[in-house]
């Protein structure tokens, strides 16, 4: 049953912005950005869901500045721990649905396949380890649903490493790209699908991969990227240990979809999703 009332939290946002404009050919939405909604603040949080009473809460709220939440360490604990146990509690209190979502950042990037649900998170920054525990935090909701993506691309808001890329090749500079570092990029749009399927199917509430199908680097991502932008290639290898970054990045952090692909959820491959933004994009 489609839900009658949906609260989307972070709705200024890549995700967030993206999913209210979704939704609201679906359903009533109310989306709150950060002008809106002081996630810090247990008690707003409380009384803001208690007055709204959505059926269902979508947190697409994070704190992503990954260097910076190795200093930030309350700041990212505040956004990306405490507000989801908020929202759980809240949804709680007026029988809500929450979806969280959550990264691939909660493994350490030591293995060589993807990454499955089952599979022991090893988060290697303060960034990972207070998205980790928003994960269990957010859990205490009666029925949530704690989604993992990575590597964003697409929507209203876009601002992504996949947009850096695209406006290099299109300006005719050189782009900087990972060959070591291996992703499963999530396409805006098919997470926000995915994320509806979820929530209206019958799908049990839990945790689960949202990312597109099929593995990459970056250098090869930027070399499909330049293929479909009919532009020169210009792009410099550059590999993980040469770039000082304050936080650790796991190398290998492909993400498997196994789990939802059983629960009748299909997600199309990163090439797909790849040309499919390509060709919404302004000339």
């Amino acid at each position: 049953m489609i839900p009658s009332k949906v609260l989307v939290v972070g709705a200024a946002g890549q995700l967030g912005s993206a999913m209210v404009r979704r939704l609201e050919r679906e359903t009533s939405v109310v989306g709150m950005s950060r002008r809106d909604l002081d996630l810090r603040n247990h008690a707003s949080v409380h009384a803001r869901v208690s007055a709204e009473r959505p059926d269902l809460i979508i947190n697409c709220a994070a704190y992503n500045a990954v260097d910076q939440a190795e200093d930030a360490i309350a700041e990212a604990l505040a956004v990306n721990t405490f507000a989801p146990q908020s929202l759980a509690r809240a949804a709680r209190a007026v029988g809500a649905t929450l979806v969280h979502y959550s990264t691939d950042f909660v493994f350490d990037g030591g293995t060589s396949r993807p990454y499955t649900e089952l599979d022991r998170p090893n988060p290697q920054s303060v960034y990972g380890q207070s998205k980790l525990m928003g994960e269990w935090l957010a859990a205490d909701a009666p029925r949530a649903f704690v989604l993992r993506v990575e590597s964003l691309f697409g929507g209203p808001a876009a601002r992504s490493s996949i947009d850096r890329i695209i406006a290099s090749l299109r300006s005719g500079e050189a782009a900087r790209v990972f060959v070591d570092r291996v992703v499963t990029p999530s396409y805006v749009d098919d997470v926000i699908e995915a994320t509806w399927a979820l929530v209206l199917g019958n799908a049990a509430p839990g945790l689960y991969h949202v990312v597109n199908a099929g593995e990459t680097t970056w250098h090869a991502l930027g070399e499909e990227a330049a293929r479909l932008l009919g532009c020169p290639p210009r792009l410099v290898p550059v590999n993980v240990a040469d770039v000082p970054m304050r936080a650790p990045r796991p190398r290998y952090c492909a993400l498997s979809i196994e789990k939802l692909r059983a629960s009748g959820i299909a997600m199309p491959t990163w090439q797909d999703a790849l040309a499919r933004y390509v060709r919404s994009l302004p000339s």
